[in-house]
């Protein structure tokens, strides 16, 4: 079976888990935990970024490079069109939300922890005690700010991302108002790469991340709660709905016994 290392709250490893679902393939979840342990994913992969996907002997880094991997390994429903002018759209699209989505919506959902205690506290586990929870919502958001300027998410860096994203979804509630998909008449990367890389955006509605229910549907205030951005988020929902599987709460694979200091990508 295939084995996949990731991390629940990477939007590039959702990507990989919604092409890996679209495409009906069996895996299993390695959960790494970032910042401890060892160099076991480096000794394994020689990698320590995740996604890193596992098929038999073969490890593969990079959502892109998996993609491409996985079109070529099983290419029962293909996700890269064979039209040449699909194809060329498809790419550009994926590789401008990797560097759009992907990198400004990461900034934005770790800004969004400092600008809004309700948001900060709702990833704690339920049996947080209340004055754990207390103690991390209170903390000032200006605190907060200070620490994030000095790792290049500042408050000028998270609104900048922000405007970006705004932009972004505007541009793609517009493309999608009157088209099932982005590029041709059926999924290609190109829509699973924007759909998986928008999660932290707003959290899709339904059970497909190990998050609590209460989530689903939340997401970036300014963005996941914005009325004239509903359309490309309603697209972004039926496409999990008909593709992305459903998971059982809690069901993911314990973590590695000794990860490396991970980099999430």
């Amino acid at each position: 079976m295939l084995e996949l290392y990731q991390f629940e709250l990477s939007a590039y490893c959702e990507k990989v888990r919604l092409i890996l679902d679209y495409k009906g393939l069996a895996y299993k979840k390695r959960d790494v935990v970032p910042g401890v342990g060892q160099l076991e994913l480096f000794r394994l992969s020689g990698q320590r970024q995740v996604p890193v996907l596992k098929d038999g002997d073969t490890y593969i880094a990079d959502s892109t490079e998996i993609a491409f991997y996985l079109d070529r390994k099983y290419p029962e429903k293909p996700i890269i069109p064979t039209d040449p002018l699909q194809r060329g759209q498809c790419l550009l699209i994926e590789e401008w939300a990797d560097e759009s989505l992907g990198l400004k919506g990461r900034t934005a959902f770790l800004g969004a922890f400092a600008q809004n205690q309700n948001f900060r506290t709702a990833f704690l586990p339920r049996e947080t005690p209340d004055f754990m929870r207390l103690l991390l919502g209170s903390l000032p958001g200006e605190l907060i700010d200070i620490f994030g300027t000095g790792v290049g998410l500042g408050k000028d860096a998270i609104n900048t991302a922000k405007k970006g994203l705004q932009q972004d979804l505007e541009a793609l509630n517009l493309i999608l108002a009157n088209r099932t998909y982005l590029v041709g008449d059926q999924p290609t990367l190109a829509d699973l790469a924007v759909a998986g890389l928008s999660v932290l955006l707003q959290f899709p509605q339904g059970s497909y991340l190990n998050l609590p229910p209460e989530l689903q549907g939340k997401g970036i205030p300014g963005l996941a709660d914005n009325s004239a951005y509903e359309g490309f988020f309603v697209w972004r929902d039926r496409l999990y709905s008909q593709y992305r599987q459903t998971i059982t709460p809690g069901s993911s694979t314990p973590p590695i016994d000794s990860p490396t200091s991970i980099q999430i990508e």
